[in-house]
Order: C-alpha cells, then sequence, then structure tokens
C-alpha cells in the first residue's frame, strides 16, 4: 500500500492530548483522570482486561460521546470539530444490505471525492483489503474475518488521517486475525494514524509501538512498546502480563 499525500504525517490534527478526563454514568466512574499525550507516525495499542474502559476512551477520541470533566484536543480542536479528519470502526459494525463494493461507495459519498470516482476508489480498497474478488457479493454473506476487513477498508477509503479501531480481531480464528493485521500495518504504512484497543497480549506485541494500559478506568501506564514489554512497573500491568486475571 502506497503512501497517501492526503495523510502524509497527520500533522493537521496530532498531537493528540487528553487532559484529566472524567467520565461517569449512573454515578460510577467509568474513566478517571486520564492524562497523555500521542504524537505523529506510531501505532498505540490500548491494552487491558475486559471492562477497562478502552472502547469508552475510543469514543471519546472519535467524539461520540463527551466527558464529564477535563479536554480532548486534536491539536488543539475538539473531536467534533474534526471528525471528517478521523475514521473509527466499531467492534461491531453495522453492514448496509447491499453488496460489498456498494458499502465502501456509500462511505465514500460522504466525502469531497468526485461521484464518477467512487467506484473507482471503492474497487482499488477492495483490492488492497484482498476483497476485490467478493465485490458483488452481499455484505451480510461474509464471514466474520471479512466483514471485519471490508469495515476496515470502508472506513479507511474516506481517507481519516487517523483511525481508530476498537478490538479489530475480537472472535476471529488465528488466520482471519492475521489478515486483519496485515491490513492494519499496511494502512499504516500509508500515511493514517493508527490508534486500536485489544486485550490480546500477542497481538499487541506483533503491531505495537506504544502502549497505553488501562485497568478499571484508569492508565496505568503509557511507554514504549518494548519498554512495557520488557518491564511493566505497574502491579496490574505486570500481572496481565503473566497472564493472571485483573479485576
Amino acid at each position: 500500500m502506497t503512501e497517501d499525500p492526503a495523510n502524509e504525517n497527520c500533522q493537521s490534527l496530532l498531537p493528540l492530548q487528553v487532559r484529566s478526563v472524567d467520565y461517569v454514568r449512573n454515578g460510577r466512574t467509568l474513566l478517571s483522570a486520564l492524562d497523555f499525550r500521542l504524537e505523529l507516525g506510531r501505532i498505540t495499542v490500548l491494552l487491558g482486561p475486559n471492562g477497562a474502559g478502552k472502547s469508552l476512551l475510543l469514543r471519546l477520541m472519535m467524539g461520540l460521546i463527551a466527558p464529564d470533566a477535563g479536554r480532548i484536543e486534536w491539536n488543539g480542536q475538539s473531536p467534533t470539530k474534526c471528525r471528517d479528519q478521523l475514521g473509527m470502526v466499531l467492534q461491531k459494525p453495522v453492514m448496509l444490505r447491499r453488496s460489498v463494493l456498494a458499502n465502501v461507495a456509500f462511505a465514500l459519498a460522504r466525502t469531497e471525492l468526485p461521484p464518477n470516482l467512487h467506484r473507482q476508489h471503492a474497487e482499488s480498497a477492495l483490492e488492497r483489503a484482498g476483497l476485490a474478488h467478493l465485490a458483488r457479493q452481499p455484505a451480510n454473506r461474509l464471514s466474520g474475518g471479512e466483514a471485519k476487513r471490508l469495515s476496515i477498508v470502508r472506513a479507511w477509503a474516506q481517507k481519516p488521517r487517523v483511525l481508530l479501531l476498537d478490538e479489530p480481531c475480537a472472535n476471529l480464528d488465528p488466520h482471519s486475525a492475521a489478515q486483519v493485521e496485515k491490513l492494519i500495518a499496511e494502512i499504516h504504512a500509508g500515511g493514517t494514524r493508527i490508534v486500536f484497543s485489544t486485550h490480546d497480549l500477542g497481538q499487541a506485541r506483533r503491531l505495537a509501538d506504544e502502549v497505553l494500559f488501562l485497568a478499571d478506568g484508569r492508565l496505568c501506564e503509557h511507554k514504549d512498546a518494548g519498554e512495557f514489554f520488557n518491564g511493566a512497573v505497574n502491579p496490574k500491568a505486570a500481572a496481565f502480563l503473566r497472564g493472571e486475571l485483573v479485576i
């Protein structure tokens, strides 16, 4: 996948600054005092046990929900003001009741790409995702791995500068997960900043440049991936790396 000049370095969006962010629902603090900064050119993995707050954090970064305290800024802008430069794939994305090709072409309708180029660009995106041979099949007949790749390439085709992925390989067999990981790496190599959540240590080791480890709604560690995997200091992070149950 060649580098896309439109996404070069993502400089109009980064750094991302999260400052003292809390998120509270029904009297329960689900995210507490989050503080971190993300820079250019890395794959960031949000790692942690189920219920740690990873999905909530991605939704906050996308501007789908708002924090109850603190600020989230993409290079000084709120997420809602730069959402057209952000892409997100939910853990259970919705497939339109259309063909695989039409799913991507429909997503392109919200971009500035001329309508006469939608089909060409959609076909090119499917080719890069290894889905061109399925272009005319109904999207709801795809396997889990194929549907996940379609959801990712559908978001990527809109040329986001940053792509947020929530558990992109959840419930996939190893072969399908490897295909998704390959697609993520290729999108990153093409110039799109990637942030994704997972609780899969192997996947994080393979793809992460840096790790944000969350537990119980708090950011426990933010380190380069090698440093994190070779010596997590936080007790919950160290327990998680040992395969122990973290509550």
